[in-house]
């Protein structure tokens, strides 16, 4: 089952080209993970901000690609955060960690 929404995919490649839309991929691949380790740092250190503010910029990257599972499961994340109810994000985050391995996993294949 397709984690993009090749919609929305296609249409961000149509509007930014495709070399662009290569950058774009990569800059994600690389950023990405980074986000989830941020949050897990956050996690470990009870920095609901942190983990806050990772969270949503996850959630925004995903979004431009059309990830949209991805996205939905960094914006429960991010409201915990918001309202510091950290421990309520253990499952939430394993849940995201697959999710996000799996939109990497999709984006490597639909680059030109």
């Amino acid at each position: 089952m397709p984690v993009i929404d090749k919609a929305i995919f296609d249409e961000l490649k149509q509007m930014s080209g495709a070399e662009f839309i290569n950058e774009l991929i990569d800059t994600f691949l690389e950023d990405a993970p980074k986000m989830l380790q941020d949050m897990k740092s956050a996690l470990e250190a009870h920095d609901a901000d942190s983990f806050r503010r990772a969270a949503h910029s996850l959630k925004s990257n995903a979004a431009t690609f059309g990830a949209g599972g991805l996205a939905d499961l960094a914006k429960e994340l991010e409201s915990l955060g918001r309202e510091n109810r950290l421990n309520e994000t253990v499952n939430g985050l394993k849940s995201l960690e697959e999710a996000l391995m799996s939109a990497c996993d999709e984006l490597r294949e639909l680059k030109s």
